[in-house]
């Protein structure tokens, strides 16, 4: 199952000596996403293929509780390659993997 979104880059305020960036899965798809009958995974956790741009990665979504959305983890080389900046818009599309 593929979604596509536009999110938000943000850095993770948890912890302000990582640099973490994270962009929210919109609330109706992470609803969808739950759906999707799957083996259960450690922290509540999709297994995903992730594009943005030119880039795309394995990797996984992670529930946040705060939100009841997914997050997605953005890494370094990819935030690089796609420049990519806390506060900016990010075009993402997913892949589940797991189901």
């Amino acid at each position: 199952m593929q979604f596509e979104f536009t999110g938000e880059v943000y850095r993770w305020a948890a912890r302000e000596d990582a640099a973490w960036f994270f962009t929210d899965v919109p609330l109706e798809l992470s609803g969808d996403i739950r759906e999707i009958p799957r083996p259960y995974r450690g922290f509540g956790s999709v297994r995903v293929c992730a594009r943005v741009g030119g880039s795309e990665w394995r990797t996984s979504i992670f529930p946040a509780s705060a939100s009841g959305s997914y997050v997605l983890p953005l890494k370094k080389a990819v935030r690089d390659a796609e420049h990519l900046v806390d506060g900016g818009p990010v075009v993402v599309r997913l892949e589940v993997l797991d189901g």
